[in-house]
């Protein structure tokens, strides 16, 4: 059963990835009307990539709401439903990176009007990277892989705007280089988009927590006076939460108090550890040889 720390920061994850749906809706409409109206075909991509986040922000939202639910048909949890929502939030991300370099490359070949792209790349800009420095932060703090996807995304998002933005700014001096930011807005939104994917994969394929948490909980139940060494230790990823199987070597021989104490560590590990959602301790009597990880 998932502690109620983790309930509570899934809470607090669920409520910030609702407010990036709003800020992001806000950002393409604005850069999206101002781009139809000035003729940018940069600030044009720039909210098509702000709309498809609004589709990655809702998948976010909805993953987390998922990832609180509890149903006997999934005795782990549905915490990979966050996961689900960043591999979402990634594909949408590569979508959008085509689509800006399509406009690039096909789009309208002339000369934006600045007087009115230009005041609202800027103000896009600022707000994408306070958002996006704000939610990562908290994604860092609560360790939702959602809101850190989110949140690079937001960041992408201020970085394609500033090279739109600084190709706007010399698109007032006379230089055409509109389509050309559009291409580097397209590289850079790929990338961040590929790096996405990449995390979503790994959770996917249960990647193991880090080995300096793994020596701690390991460290934390070999200090019990019932426990001999910890045989084996397999961890998995669960939507940016752990899930930990352990074997241990008991030093009594009554099944009964090997039971009560590995009840007793099963919910002393999620406490000390609150990414830790679920914990499994079997225990063994034979002093059988000591697998390290």
């Amino acid at each position: 059963m998932p502690s109620e720390q983790s309930k509570q920061d899934l809470r607090s994850a669920q409520s910030r990835a609702a407010l990036s749906i709003g800020i992001n809706l806000a950002l393409a409409v604005a850069k999206g009307v101002a781009g139809a109206i000035s003729g940018s075909t940069a600030l044009i991509g720039d909210a098509i990539h702000s709309g498809t986040d609004v589709l990655a922000s809702l998948a976010t939202y909805v993953g987390l709401y998922v990832a609180g639910r509890e149903h006997p048909s999934f005795p782990y949890g549905l915490y990979k439903a966050e996961t689900v929502a960043t591999l979402v939030t990634s594909i949408a991300v590569i979508i959008a990176a085509y689509e800006i370099a399509r406009q690039a490359i096909f789009g309208t070949k002339q000369l934006p009007e600045v007087a009115v792209a230009l005041p609202v790349a800027g103000v896009s800009l600022f707000v994408a990277l306070f958002f996006g420095v704000y939610q990562l932060r908290e994604g860092r703090r609560l360790n939702s892989p959602a809101l850190q996807a989110d949140a690079r995304d937001y960041l992408a998002d201020a970085l394609s705007t500033t090279i739109v933005f600084l190709g706007l700014l010399a698109t007032k001096f006379g230089y055409a280089v509109d389509r050309w930011a559009a291409a580097v807005v397209a590289l850079f939104v790929f990338r961040a988009g590929a790096g996405l994917l990449i995390t979503a994969l790994k959770d996917l394929l249960d990647a193991s927590m880090d080995r300096e948490m793994e020596r701690e909980i390991i460290a934390m139940v070999e200090e019990h006076p019932r426990i001999t060494k910890v045989k084996q230790c397999l961890s998995r990823t669960a939507g940016g939460r752990f899930i930990v199987d352990m074997d241990v070597i008991m030093k009594t021989p009554s099944a009964k108090l090997a039971d009560h104490v590995a009840d007793r560590l099963e919910e002393l590990i999620p406490r000390k550890f609150p990414l830790v959602v679920m914990a499994r301790i079997r225990p063994h009597f034979a002093p059988d040889g000591i697998i390290r990880r």
